[in-house]
């Protein structure tokens, strides 16, 4: 009986690992699919110049995300560049980093460095909303506090995220906001971040050798419950609760993105129709 056990604790583990890790995945594709087309029409409206006007804050905060998580994961960084605005290979900027292919911690923690910049985007985006337009942040977190641990994947889930868009842009465009030069200083930054929240291939290829060091992580903590009789219950219920969250607060990260591509679009348009183009060019920038 043994096997047969083994094999269903093995797809339990998949399951509930992608149920812990789809909200960040989702949020990631989703602010890079918005995020391509952004630079699209920014570099064919400006060429080079269009990328680089969100760049000089984007990227540092992309590159300080990956940075972070190498120190939080134990692993040596051997070159880091915030941003790089004259590189001919068109990388904006990179952190290199090693670490013990021995050692399952570090492992894991490319998982973690990989999806860096979406947890530094969103928590620079939290930490600007608080300093830069505080009235907006207490009526926005008092209201989070409100909602309760909810199931994302379920209709119930998707009514709360509608009602917490709903919250946040009413909390972030009033009269009083609309007035304050703060609050056009805070939407400059949010669009110049969540213009570079998105992960590269290498972000993504990173981010999926951490992946499999998760599974062996979860998989081990699972049997050894079920050998010594401890339910794993809590532990899926407080990822549960973090994810939730975690989605509510990646609200601001998708409507900067949006807000961005919005604005991009029209400054295209707007250069296309004075005959200033340049032409059919997808942007060719990395990081």
């Amino acid at each position: 009986m043994l096997i047969p056990n083994i094999f269903y604790l093995v797809l339990d583990s998949i399951f509930e690992l992608f149920y812990f890790l789809g909200v960040i995945i989702a949020v990631g594709f989703l602010i890079a699919f918005i995020e391509k087309y952004i630079h699209t029409y920014l570099f064919r409206a400006f060429g080079r110049r269009g990328i680089l006007i969100t760049a000089w804050i984007g990227t540092p905060i992309h590159e300080i995300g990956h940075l972070i998580q190498c120190l939080l994961w134990g692993h040596r960084v051997t070159c880091v560049k915030l941003l790089m605005i004259n590189e001919p290979n068109a990388v904006l900027g990179f952190v290199e980093h090693q670490y013990n292919r021995n050692s399952l911690y570090q492992q894991i923690g490319n998982f973690f460095i990989g999806i860096g910049p979406v947890l530094s985007g969103i928590g620079t985006l939290i930490l600007g909303m608080y300093v830069l337009i505080p009235n907006s942040y207490g009526s926005f977190i008092f209201y989070v506090q409100q909602i309760e641990s909810f199931n994302y994947f379920s209709v119930e889930g998707l009514l709360t995220v509608g009602s917490v868009v709903s919250q946040l842009l009413k909390v972030l465009f009033t009269i009083e906001n609309l007035l304050n030069p703060l609050f056009w200083i805070y939407t400059f930054i949010g669009i110049c971040i969540s213009s570079h929240i998105a992960l590269s291939k290498q972000d993504l290829k990173g981010s999926l050798r951490g992946v499999f060091a998760l599974f062996i992580f979860y998989f081990i903590i699972k049997l050894v419950g079920i050998i010594i009789d401890v339910s794993t219950r809590s532990i899926v219920q407080i990822f549960t609760e973090i994810n939730a969250f975690l989605l509510i607060y990646s609200v601001i990260g998708i409507i900067f993105s949006l807000i961005a591509l919005f604005i991009s679009y029209c400054l295209y348009f707007f250069n296309y129709r004075r005959g200033i183009y340049y032409g059919h060019k997808k942007y060719p920038y990395s990081r």
